[in-house]
């Protein structure tokens, strides 16, 4: 809105310039949606304490996680809101980049909020029945391939994605199989960050930094300068994404501050989904999906460690008649705890693997 209304005055007003920039305006969106998180936090809290919408411990985890029964859920729409308005007041809003990624924040926070409203306000222990879960993720993911196909937003060829590690170097898929790639992107990434929100402030401080990581190749991909020489994909427009990624990130921060433990509100699936959707839908505008693999690394070793504990128990029980498991406890978050690490030992030393992951997805700019 402001890299609207500001730059005509700037005849009025010099200084109104610098509204141009996305730089500045990437800057005052972080600091926006931190505000927004800060100030909005304690309102919404207290509004869910008062509804009594807790979240439903189950006994099956560490025992350390009982005394978590009854915090305020559904926190994540203060990352929805922080993220929004922050976007909205910030970006330009007639970039389609910036538009396709609040779209899919919103909707995967929906289909999040309502999972989260049949558990805790309803009472459906299972909430949204996984299949309807796993059809409104789909829906969302073929319809932006789909819209992708028809209505590209760059003159760089939809079905071709950038490969880590090799300048110019592209895959290329056939069109039913792009379509299909975005579906399992966007359902893929927004169930990793969910499977990971089980430790306090553990999902929001990585979705933080893959945020951030992510909106600095949108602004790389956004220069013809910086993305030829970096041997980048160059995606004119691509460059306001980068105000939505550090928005995202900010409100991810803010957020933090309420959920770092002991937390007094949990995101949910409101804002593990919205999150985990906005990171999937950001690396397939970038034609970066592979790169969100090394991005999202925590992400994908979370899942990693569901799928093959779910895996070789199955497929020990029926070879030796009893399940065995791989890890004491999946996701592997929880097997730390099992092997006597504190909570915030295992979140912050996991945060520090994110950041690693991160530091090799910059290295792919110039190991190529």
């Amino acid at each position: 809105m402001l890299a609207h209304l500001l730059p005509r005055l700037s005849d009025v007003f010099g200084p109104f310039n610098v509204f141009v920039y996305i730089s500045f305006r990437t800057a005052g969106a972080v600091v926006t949606s931190l505000v927004i998180a800060f100030a909005l936090g304690p309102a919404v809290i207290r509004r869910l304490r008062l509804a009594k919408v807790g979240q439903v411990v189950r006994d099956v985890g560490p025992e350390s996680h009982l005394v978590k029964s009854g915090t305020p859920t559904m926190g994540g729409i203060i990352i929805i809101l922080a993220t929004t308005v922050s976007t909205l007041l910030w970006a330009r809003l007639d970039n389609p980049y910036t538009l396709v990624a609040l779209v899919s924040l919103l909707w995967m926070g929906a289909i999040g909020f309502l999972d989260d409203y049949l558990k805790v306000v309803q009472g459906k222990t299972r909430g949204l029945v996984a299949r309807y879960k796993m059809i409104g993720q789909w829906t969302f993911g073929l319809a932006l391939g789909a819209f992708l196909i028809w209505n590209p937003i760059s003159d760089h060829p939809t079905t071709w994605t950038s490969v880590p590690f090799f300048a110019n170097v592209a895959a290329v898929f056939p069109v039913p199989v792009f379509v299909i790639f975005t579906g399992i992107v966007v359902s893929g990434s927004s169930n990793a960050v969910n499977l990971t929100d089980g430790l306090d402030g553990l999902a929001a401080g990585l979705t933080a930094i893959a945020a951030a990581t992510l909106g600095i190749f949108a602004y790389i991909a956004g220069r013809v300068d910086t993305s030829h020489y970096l041997g980048f994909f160059y995606l004119p427009g691509a460059g306001e994404l980068t105000i939505f990624a550090l928005a995202l990130a900010g409100g991810a921060l803010g957020f933090l501050w309420f959920n770092a433990h002991p937390a007094d509100v949990f995101m949910g699936d409101t804002g593990s989904l919205a999150l985990g959707g906005a990171l999937g839908v950001m690396a397939i505008l970038l034609k970066a999906e592979f790169l969100l693999v090394i991005v999202g690394g925590v992400f994908v070793l979370e899942t990693l460690s569901v799928i093959v504990q779910k895996g070789w128990f199955k497929y020990t029980k029926r070879r030796f008649g009893q399940g065995r498991r791989v890890f004491r406890m999946a996701p592997v978050h929880h097997h730390f705890e099992k092997l006597g690490w504190s909570e915030a030992t295992v979140v912050i030393r996991f945060w520090i693997v994110g950041v690693l992951f991160a530091m090799v997805a910059f290295s792919t700019l110039k190991i190529r």
